[in-house]
């Protein structure tokens, strides 16, 4: 086996990391370039109406697609975790499974995508000018949802046995002709707002074809063999046990935020605007978040499938505070640039003081957002999915939801919502450090 190119268990700690970090990281930036470039085009052609109703969709697809990213993230565990412990047959068993699961969600999430979508904007609160190109988007959007969910699949098998190269070179390639086709579908034949999703749609496909083909032609144990893409009832456990938590997790998480997105939209497109340029904007923060949790969470599975707890730990600590320090400095960056970014998605002044609100309210908290997420990372390659989805519950969800409930009783103004974050960010942030400080993570993993 070419263990040697991907086995994390071996070779400097700080190297493994990082160069596993550094393609997602890439990947992550020119996806979230990507996603950008739809709100760009959408905003700068076809005005604010269409950008808020591009922005009101972001919460909301979220809410049907973290669900089964979450499962997903359970099947890179046990993937990692039998990929370390170099047990060719379990990881084999636990790929086809992985896939086989993939093809089920997808066609649930279309069904329930497509002919649930307005109903669900209509409980969010989304303006009525606004509502017949939001469902336009959401639709398109979900009717490509098996090239979104099956990339995801097929990216997080590859990442589990520590290829993260291959998915950037693919996600370049989708980022070009998304952005492509959005320019000939929006600025070019003004085909209206759900072209941005369909051109969204066709370069998952394309990024999801190349990591299947990747994925068959491996040499390795985690080789694709359409003839064998079965639930096997045991790895199906597994992935559900350890990825269940996550889902769950994401799915009321997104619930929350569909509701500070139900708030947002009562103060007006403008509102709906300025907050999606923003939200867009902090994508581009989340990055290092996603890239070091990513790899905390491969990293720590396989050492731990290796049973090499020192390394686990040494690896943990790197990756933390690797993720936190760039970060905040993208967040002090937002926050200086914050008139120019926004700007750049609706010159608008008011949409333009909206986001530059948001991100002056949030952007130098990252450091804090990155932490959670970390140790929720690390805490999820042990094994441990629940206590991470117990604690963001409490704080992402129920925290959230109680504050913009109790402060909206007395205060009407749309800085509850903006301060809303920071503020769970920082408790869920405490709670981790005691958990984290306190339990014996590293021998719990079974």
């Amino acid at each position: 086996m070419e263990t040697s190119k991907t086995l994390m268990t071996e070779g400097p700690i700080w190297k493994k990391i990082i160069f596993f970090a550094i393609p997602i990281f890439l990947g992550n930036l020119f996806q979230q370039m990507y996603n950008t470039a739809d709100s760009l085009i959408v905003g700068n052609f076809l005005g604010s109406n269409a950008l808020a109703a591009v922005s009101s969709s972001g919460n909301l697809i979220y809410l049907m697609i973290g669900f089964f990213n979450g499962i997903a993230i359970g099947a890179g565990v046990v993937i990692a975790r039998y990929y370390g412990a170099r047990d060719e047959v379990s990881v084999e068993q636990a790929v086809h499974t992985t896939v086989a699961f993939g093809l089920v969600a997808s066609a649930v999430l279309t069904i329930v995508g497509v002919f649930f979508a307005p109903q669900i904007l209509i409980w969010m609160k989304t303006p009525e000018d606004v509502l017949p190109e939001s469902v336009s988007y959401f639709r398109v959007y979900f009717m490509g949802s098996t090239g979104f969910v099956m990339y995801n699949i097929f990216v997080g098998i590859l990442q589990a046995v520590g290829d993260s190269k291959h998915p950037l070179y693919y996600l370049i390639l989708s980022s070009v002709i998304n952005v492509v086709l959005d320019l000939v579908f929006i600025a070019g034949f003004d085909m209206g707002v759900g072209s941005a999703a369909f051109a969204t749609a066709i370069s998952q496909f394309v990024s999801a074809f190349l990591c299947m083909t990747q994925l068959m032609r491996s040499k390795e144990e985690y080789k694709l063999q359409w003839r064998r893409v079965r639930f096997d009832r045991e790895m199906l456990g597994q992935i559900i046990r350890f990825g269940l938590p996550s889902g769950f997790q994401n799915s009321i998480i997104a619930i929350a935020n569909v509701v500070v997105q139900s708030n947002i939209n009562s103060f007006g497109e403008m509102a709906m605007a300025g907050c999606g340029a923003y939200s867009k904007i902090e994508g581009f923060g989340f990055l290092p978040i996603t890239s070091f949790t990513l790899a905390l969470t491969t990293f720590v599975g396989q050492n731990l499938g290796a049973k090499d707890y020192d390394r686990a730990k040494k690896g943990a600590k790197f990756g933390m505070f690797c993720a936190m320090g760039i970060a905040e400095v993208i967040g002090i960056v937002i926050f200086i640039f914050a008139p120019v970014f926004t700007a750049a998605f609706d010159s608008t002044p008011e949409v333009i003081r909206f986001g530059v609100e948001r991100a002056r309210t949030a952007a130098l908290f990252y450091f804090l957002l990155a932490f959670s997420h970390s140790v929720a990372a690390i805490l999820r390659g042990a094994g441990k999915a629940v206590v991470p989805m117990v604690i963001m519950m409490i704080f992402w969800c129920v925290v959230r939801v109680a504050f913009l409930t109790g402060a909206g009783m007395f205060i009407s103004s749309i800085a509850i919502v903006y301060w809303v974050y920071p503020l769970t960010w920082t408790l869920s942030s405490v709670a981790f450090l005691i958990y984290y400080k306190k339990a014996d993570w590293l021998h719990s993993f079974s």
